[in-house]
């Protein structure tokens, strides 16, 4: 999330979504637990929500909407392995 941060203050290429989008599936499937998997995605979907609606502030809105544009494209795909592995661990029981 640091290198989210960063690239949105400071880096404007577009591989750096690439990396992100990487990372964020690294951490989707081995930092997000079974226990962790519906706070994570309760989070996320917040935050993903938050950054749809921020680009709206004066002054700081542009600034704002690059970092979080960048936080999503990290979260996202790790939204998508947990959220997979959440149904598949569901559609065993």
């Amino acid at each position: 999330m640091v290198i989210a941060l960063l690239a949105g203050l400071l880096l404007h290429f577009t591989w750096i979504m690439w990396v992100l989008a990487i990372l964020g599936l690294i951490v989707g499937f081995l930092n997000v637990s079974k226990e962790e998997a519906r706070s994570f995605l309760l989070a996320a979907i917040g935050l993903i929500l938050a950054a749809s609606s921020v680009q709206v502030l004066p002054f700081v809105g542009e600034l704002i909407t690059r970092i979080m544009s960048n936080l999503v494209s990290f979260i996202a795909p790790a939204i998508l392995v947990v959220a997979l592995k959440s149904l598949f661990e569901t559609a065993k029981d």
